[in-house]
């Protein structure tokens, strides 16, 4: 029998090993799932962190991992995205899309679709792409950046991984990149290394020459 992990959290004697989802729900168990009935022990935080790999970009985007985007040599683990996470991609997705498709400038990805960012193959939560750079075979993952990058923290990101990612973005040719903060409700906007603007839930956020036209007030993306 496989011994137990060391690090693994106490599960309470009140909850048993097999559990109904409701039970779950009511009693949730610190560093626990809930998976067809068992709860399932999550990776330990040490898990997040970059792991080494002699894989080439070339070789991730063959084989793609999925949880991972590629950086340096790294695959890089990608928070889970929990229901808030998901909810607020969905809004941002919802007050884009009608105005992107309706003006004809361009098309919207999600968190599935690969970008090649400089050396660094990135999967931002939502994506827009102008229609001047849609000149690339769809059936493959885009070469280039997006011209709008946007990616939703959570409280487990460290903010220092997510600044330089913007950054990153900025540097390999993205115009714009907003951050959204679930737990401050702010999107953060960077526009260059030096151009940052934090917006609170009573600014307006626009797509300024990147997505032209665009606007909608911060406190709608996070309702």
């Amino acid at each position: 029998m496989k011994e137990p992990r060391k690090d693994a959290p106490e599960i309470p004697e009140s909850i048993p090993t097999t559990v109904t989802l409701e039970e779950f729900l009511e009693n949730d168990v610190p560093g626990y799932e809930y998976i067809d009935g068992k709860l399932v022990l999550k990776s330990p935080p040490e898990r997040h962190l970059p792991i080494p790999t002699t894989m080439t970009p070339e070789e991730f985007l063959e084989n793609d991992v999925p949880g991972y985007e590629y950086a340096k040599g790294e695959l890089i683990p990608m928070s889970p995205a929990t229901r808030r996470h998901g909810k607020i991609s969905a809004k941002v997705i919802w007050h884009l899309s009608s105005h992107v498709y309706e003006n004809v400038l361009g098309e919207l990805y999600t968190a599935e679709t690969i970008f090649q960012v400089g050396d660094r193959m990135m999967k931002p939560d939502v994506a827009f792409v102008s229609i001047d750079h849609l000149d690339v075979d769809e059936d493959k993952t885009f070469p280039i950046p997006p011209d709008l990058a946007i990616e939703v923290i959570s409280p487990s990101d460290v903010h220092s991984r997510v600044t330089q990612k913007a950054l990153d973005y900025l540097e390999a040719g993205t115009r714009l990149v907003w951050v959204l903060d679930s737990v401050s409700k702010t999107v953060t906007i960077y526009r260059s290394e030096s151009d940052i603007e934090i917006l609170t839930q009573t600014s307006m956020l626009t797509g300024e020459d990147v997505v032209p036209g665009f606007a909608c007030p911060v406190e709608q993306l996070f309702e």
